[in-house]
């Protein structure tokens, strides 16, 4: 099994450490407004309203959230031994790696680049671009004529809907997100510094107007009819419940899971976190548990400004209920019967702030990984050094390129569902790396030690599972999970094509 550097002796100063050669500048506060700022971006304000479609019930609205909280609180619980026992860049491929093997740690990284990191950032970026419209209404999602252009059908789903059609293209938002994304790459290669000051300032500021938003929900937003429509005693019955149901449960909580991932993201920066043994677990355990308790607040708010069930085309914000606001923008929604156009606009304000910050941890962290795999020679040699300022610049460039390239595509959406499947198994088998790691290293420096083991982590891997095989055998999300599965295994013969490569 791949050894690995030892663990080097933690500093508390803001200055290179000697073994990486990257700055300890990232202080608990910073790693758990990493952790925070990386969760929150869009998903809480829209994904509620498709959730609510699926399950058609206020209470296992609520219940979505609930379990993608617990599940990914008993995540954090169990990343933290990993994390403090290899506090090194790369974090969640570093623990495949030294858990299972190089080439599990290798389709982590590949998977990630390819999709899941740069996917979410493309598609984070686009919803800055799309809540900018609100502000700005010429900031529209036409594609610009004069951009070459085209519609391509690829993948699982066929070509028999358009809608599953790569747009190829340039639009006003798609222009906006890439100009973002090169802001905030720009900033990263500046330094690790700049960047945690951006990352935490606004965390601060979106945590705040989240906890705003519940606050006014929970009080002077409170709407009687949607009280009485949502918290009646027939919205809690149980007794219909059946497996198919639980089926589409599952698959109704990928909204929710991934609004609550990136999770583990301050891991990938672990080299610049100040005595990361000690930090890491914690930044982990606060940042989940934070953000998953404003979570279950905000939908409660929802739930007492308006009614869950409404009218596809209704005429006014309560008619259409939280199944049918508009675009899906359900803290808009809220927001608008409360104060009025005034509201939606303060809303994408408050929504712009979230997706920039939640873009800004994303690309700190996720060059971490490719450094990482450079490092293993697993990916372009440069990615693998630092610049004047101790930041990964290749693998930022390398990734902000990819990123662009998706942004242009218009298929981030549809990428993401792809490898929901796969994410899972990762999670799953990184933990199931924390067993072997337990056998095959007992006398390993273990900082700290998962709470409730082994009962904890092998609770997490049995949920986990759970919830994949409920995304392949549901028939909403079965194409998807197949197709990431298979963008996974697509990695096998990469990892060795590469190895091949670099051993001549």
């Amino acid at each position: 099994m791949y050894q690995g550097p030892s663990l080097s002796t933690e500093t508390h100063t803001e200055t290179a450490d000697s073994s990486s050669g990257f700055v300890k500048a990232l202080s608990l506060t910073d790693a758990t407004m990493l952790v925070a700022g990386s969760m929150i971006g869009s998903g809480i304000f829209i994904v509620s309203a498709d959730i609510g479609r699926t399950v058609g019930s206020p209470l296992w609205l609520l219940l979505a959230w609930v379990a993608a909280g617990v599940v990914t609180l008993m995540g954090a619980l169990t990343f933290g031994e990993l994390a403090a026992m290899y506090p090194r860049a790369g974090g969640q491929y570093i623990f495949l790696r030294e858990g299972l093997n190089p080439l599990m740690g290798f389709l982590y990284g590949w998977t990630l680049f390819v999709v899941i990191q740069t996917g979410t950032i493309a598609a984070v970026a686009v919803a800055f671009g799309r809540f900018l419209g609100v502000l700005w209404p010429a900031i529209t999602p036409d594609r610009f004529s004069w951009f070459p252009r085209a519609d391509v059908c690829v993948g699982a789903l066929g070509c028999h809907d358009p809608a599953n059609a790569i747009q190829l293209g340039l639009t006003p938002q798609r222009l906006v997100a890439l100009v973002t994304i090169w802001i905030l790459t720009w900033i990263n290669l500046r330094g690790v510094k700049e960047a945690k000051w951006v990352q935490t300032t606004l965390t601060i500021i979106k945590t705040g107007a989240l906890a705003l938003l519940i606050i006014l929900g929970l009080t002077i937003g409170r709407h009687a009819s949607a009280v009485a429509a949502n918290f009646g005693a027939g919205n809690f019955n149980t007794s219909d419940v059946s497996a198919a149901f639980m089926i589409a449960f599952g698959a109704a909580m990928v909204g929710s899971l991934f609004s609550s991932d990136a999770w583990n993201n301050v891991t990938f920066a672990a080299a610049e976190v100040k005595n990361p043994q000690r930090n890491l677990p914690r930044a982990l355990l606060y940042g989940t548990g934070l953000v998953s308790l404003l979570y279950i607040l905000a939908n409660i708010s929802y739930l007492n400004v308006l009614p869950l069930h409404g009218v596809k085309d209704g005429a006014d914000v309560l008619s259409r209920g939280i199944q049918f606001a508009t675009q899906d923008r359900v803290a808009a929604a809220v927001m608008e019967t409360m104060f009025g156009a005034v509201g939606a606009t303060i809303m994408a304000s408050a929504i712009l702030i979230s997706t920039f910050g939640c873009n800004n941890g994303l690309i700190l962290s996720g060059a971490r990984v490719y450094y990482a795999m450079a490092k293993d020679r697993l990916f372009f040699h440069k990615a693998g050094t630092l610049n004047k300022n101790h930041v990964p610049a290749t693998a930022l460039v390398v990734q902000s390129i990819w990123t662009s390239l998706l942004c242009l595509t218009g298929t981030y959406g549809q990428l993401l569902n792809y490898v929901i499947f796969a994410a899972l198994l990762f999670y799953a088998a990184t933990t199931f790396g924390l067993f072997r790691l337990r056998a095959t290293r007992p006398d390993a420096e273990r900082p700290y030690r998962v709470i409730g083991y082994p009962v904890l982590p092998a609770l997490y891997i049995v949920l986990t599972s759970t919830i994949a095989v409920a995304l392949v055998i549901s028939d909403k999300t079965r194409s998807e999970a197949v197709s990431g599965l298979v963008l996974v295994a697509i990695g096998v013969p990469v990892y060795f094509l590469w190895r091949k490569t670099e051993a001549v």
